[in-house]
């Protein structure tokens, strides 16, 4: 790390344990309902990865977990299409856990429907929805339901700024080109509480950044390469951003892939087949260069990828917190076609070891 990145780290931990006593960390996390495989190595049908991921969630209630969000995604190697009908399941079958998305791709979504969807979420689960609204990764979802290319930027800002009037829960009056206009338009149901958390997504693009500070809206920043702390500067321009606008801090939350097992070494084992088959496939469709095994074991050692025994995940998840500033990590703990059985036991050691050790490590400094 250079000098000058060192001295920009000082004042992002020094916020960090400052907001700690004003801001509980939290700690979540994400799937994509990722086609797995059986014990044997068998594909499993869309529907019992479904059903598998209803089961992690439930896990993920038990075990203490803030938030368990899940993404949307229209390809044959994810079995989640509609996130918001398996969340609506967890609303009825958990007790304390926030349910979320991550993300609800906003661009080829109808806000008003959103609103309504995540309000009923809301009323199911006694308070516990969230939205996290994004561009996503892919681009499927454009074609699927008649949407251009073309109209990329301005069907998400346009989309965004509108869901943010909807979960004021009054009267809408909005006009754009994405869209019909609302006109003193009162939408249902309202939630019990008057108002739906919502998060927006964030690759690394400063626009993004600076656009999430203007609307207000807390930002998940989405990491899932190279060291973390290279995103410090995104962090710190949201800060910035906020407070010329005279907004009090928002929560800034991470994103990223992982998988733990009882060693380093059997998390390795276990993660590198999938993540070669997941992403192998990924980089054929989009040109990238061969998947390697030294590319993946740079990003476990060096990188962004939380693979390995709990005291290991532990320590690189307290670097991405204070590097960032974040005062939430969610782990994305699909990586590819794991059996269901690994993923449990990744959720378990997740909950019941790697969080204590990050909360311990960051209430010591």
């Amino acid at each position: 790390m250079t000098p000058e990145a060192k001295k920009s780290m000082v004042p992002v931990v020094s916020l960090l344990l400052q907001t700690r006593h004003m801001t509980i960390l939290k700690f979540g996390l994400d799937t994509f309902g990722n086609v797995s495989v059986d014990d044997d190595g068998n594909t499993l049908s869309a529907g019992q990865v479904i059903r598998n991921v209803l089961a992690q969630g439930q896990l993920a209630d038990s075990l203490g977990l803030d938030n368990f969000n899940i993404g949307e995604h229209h390809r044959d190697d994810f079995a989640v299409t509609a996130p918001d009908t398996i969340l609506a399941g967890l609303a009825t079958t958990t007790k304390n856990i926030t349910l979320g998305t991550g993300v609800t791709v906003l661009s080829s979504e109808d806000p008003v429907r959103v609103y309504q969807r995540f309000a009923t979420i809301d009323a199911l689960s006694n308070g516990r929805a969230q939205i996290t609204a994004g561009r996503g990764s892919f681009i499927e979802s454009f074609p699927l339901f008649g949407y251009e290319l073309s109209d990329y930027n301005d069907l998400f800002e346009q989309k965004l700024e509108l869901l943010v009037e909807l979960l004021k829960e009054e009267a809408v009056t909005w006009s754009g080109t994405v869209r019909a206009g609302l006109n003193n338009q009162q939408v249902y149901p309202k939630t019990e509480s008057g108002k739906i958390p919502l998060r927006v997504g964030v690759g690394g693009s400063p626009e993004s950044v600076i656009r999430a500070a203007r609307l207000e809206i807390p930002m998940a920043l989405a990491i899932i390469g190279g060291d973390p702390a290279r995103f410090e500067p995104f962090a710190r321009l949201y800060r910035e951003s906020l407070a010329k606008l005279g907004v009090a801090q928002l929560p800034v939350s991470i994103h990223s892939p992982g998988h733990i097992s009882d060693t380093d070494e059997q998390a390795v084992d276990e993660a590198w087949p999938g993540y070669e088959a997941s992403f192998g496939k990924i980089g054929r469709e989009r040109g990238w260069a061969p998947t390697t095994k030294e590319h993946f074991m740079a990003e476990v050692n060096h990188g962004s990828m939380y693979v390995g025994s709990p005291e290991t995940v532990a320590r690189k998840i307290v670097h991405a917190l204070s590097s960032v500033g974040a005062n939430r990590f969610d782990l994305k703990y699909d990586m590819g076609p794991l059996p269901h059985i690994k993923l449990m036991r990744s959720i378990e050691l997740y909950a019941t070891e790697v969080v204590p050790r990050v909360k311990k490590a960051l209430e010591a400094k």
